[in-house]
């Protein structure tokens, strides 16, 4: 075995692995989990009615 076939045989893991990764975030059954962290960051913010009721009341004092 020359470095050749070894750098081949990486590459080709390598892209298996890639293509494994790829079929694993782009599976259907995975969407409803990835949209919800999608909104993880936003979970914790005031609604837009409590957000503008803090504005008015911060711009009162």
């Amino acid at each position: 075995m020359d470095i050749g076939m070894i750098r081949g045989i990486g590459t080709a893991i390598v892209f298996i692995a890639f293509v494994g990764v790829v079929l694993w975030a782009y599976s259907s059954k995975r969407k409803d989990s990835f949209d919800e962290a999608a909104n993880l960051p936003f979970a914790d913010d005031p609604q837009p009615k409590e957000r503008d009721e803090q504005s008015s009341r911060s711009n009162n004092q």
